[in-house]
């Protein structure tokens, strides 16, 4: 019997999960994509506590007119500038099982692109 997309992607961020893990001083940004928004959070997995989040949701990026690719640029931006106000510089990135790709790469490019190192 096959899996279906959602229990795949699910096996493939438990493997990720297995190696991926965040610290207080090298925090993990996980993302999260649905149909027509993405979230971003800075875990720190020691004590279990989201640090920071942004999503396209958010107030000032809800208004933000372009492509799903590029509103998760700027969503990455965003987090990026958080996380270097909250003196944060390096992370662990955790694409959560989605492809490296369009728009996961996008808001990776823009968290990059905001200052943080991974």
């Amino acid at each position: 019997m096959s899996l279906s997309k959602s229990e795949n992607r699910q096996r493939i961020k438990y493997r990720i999960r297995k190696s991926v893990s965040g610290t207080a001083s090298n925090p993990r940004l996980t993302v999260f994509r649905s149909n027509k928004e993405i979230y971003a959070q800075i875990v720190d997995d020691v004590t279990g506590v989201t640090l920071l989040s942004a999503s396209s949701r958010d107030k000032e990026l809800s208004k933000a007119k372009g492509t799903k690719v590029e509103i998760a640029a700027q969503v990455g931006e965003a987090i990026a500038k958080k996380a270097v106000e909250a003196g944060l510089s390096s992370i662990v990135f955790d694409r959560s099982g989605y492809l490296y790709h369009g728009r996961v790469k996008s808001l990776a490019e823009g968290a990059r692109k905001g200052g943080l190192n991974f």
